[in-house]
C-alpha cells in the first residue's frame, strides 16, 4: 500500500525541523535487502528441520545440539551478499547531516554500518562477530561460512559462538543503557520495519517522551495509535523519498 504524498511530505518536514532523531528498527529494514525474517517459515522449512526456529536459536539448543544449530544458522541467518538498501543509506546520510543521533537495531546483519552509519546500537548482536567460548579469539563471518559442522577456534580448538543474543540470553547491559539514553533524549523517534513484538527490545519505546513519534511499518504495530505520524508502507520505499 502506497502512502499518499502528504504523509511523505510530513515526514520530510519533521526531518527538516529536528536534529535529534533516533531510529529504532527491526527485520523489515533488512527484508528489502533480501534478508528474510527467520520467523516467516518457508515451505521447505519443515522438510529440513525438526524444530521451530525459536527452539533452534535458543541457548539451550546451541549447547545441547550445536551441529544442528550451525546447520540452521548458516542456512537461514547468514546472507554475506546482502547490501544496504535505501533505508540504511538514508539513515547514514541523515547521521552525516547531523539529523540522526543513533540507530537502534534488532537486526544482526551489520548493514547499517555497511551503509556508513557510525552510531549503531545492536540490541541482538551481530553475525559479523564470532568468539571462541574458551579463549575469546575473534573469528569473522567468512570463517563461519567456510567451516563445516561445529566451527572451532583456530587458536585453541574449542567451539565458537556467534556474538548474537539467543533466546534465553540477556541483552548486553551497556547496549541497553545507551539505547535508553538516546531514546530518552530524542526529539523524534522513528520506529521502522518492526512489529514491536520482541521483548525486551520493544519495551525501550516506553522511554520516549519527545515531540514526535513516527511509525513506519507495513503491518500494524501496538504503537500505531500513539504515533504522531503513521505510514503503513515498506521502510525502504518511504526513506527513498527523503
Amino acid at each position: 500500500m502506497k502512502e499518499d504524498s502528504s504523509k511523505i511530505q510530513e515526514l520530510k518536514d519533521i526531518v527538516e525541523k529536528y536534529d535529534n532523531i533516533v531510529f529504532f528498527g527491526g527485520a523489515g529494514v533488512s527484508t528489502e535487502s533480501g534478508i528474510p525474517d527467520f520467523r516467516s517459515v518457508d515451505g521447505l522449512y519443515h522438510q529440513q528441520y525438526d524444530y521451530p526456529p525459536e527452539t533452534i536459536l535458543s541457548h539451550t539448543f546451541y549447547r545441547s545440539n550445536p551441529k544442528e544449530f550451525f546447520r540452521f544458522y548458516r542456512n537461514k541467518m547468514l546472507f554475506p551478499n546482502a547490501r544496504p538498501n535505501a533505508a540504511h543509506k538514508t539513515l547514514a546520510r541523515l547521521e552525516a547531516e547531523g539529523k540522526v543521533r543513533a540507530v537502534i537495531t534488532q537486526n544482526i546483519d551489520g548493514l547499517h554500518q555497511a551503509a556508513g552509519s557510525k552510531v549503531v546500537l545492536e540490541l541482538h548482536g551481530s553475525v559479523l562477530r564470532n568468539y571462541c567460548v574458551s579463549c575469546g579469539q575473534f573469528h569473522d563471518l567468512n570463517y563461519i561460512l567456510e567451516s563445516e559442522g561445529i566451527p572451532v577456534c583456530r587458536k585453541c580448538g574449542n567451539p565458537i559462538k556467534p556474538d548474537v543474543v539467543l533466546y534465553e540470553e540477556g541483552l548486553n547491559q551497556k547496549t541497553l543503557t545507551d539505547a535508553v539514553r538516546y531514546i530518552q533524549n530524542a526529539q523524534v523517534l522513528i520506529i521502522g520495519g518492526t512489529s514491536l513484538a520482541v521483548y525486551p527490545a520493544a519495551g525501550l519505546i516506553d522511554y520516549f517522551t519527545g515531540e514526535k513519534l513516527v511509525v513506519i511499518n507495513k503491518a500494524p504495530t501496538p504503537r500505531d495509535a500513539h504515533a504522531d505520524l503513521l505510514i503503513q508502507d515498506a521502510i525502504g520505499q518511504v526513506f527513498a523519498q527523503l
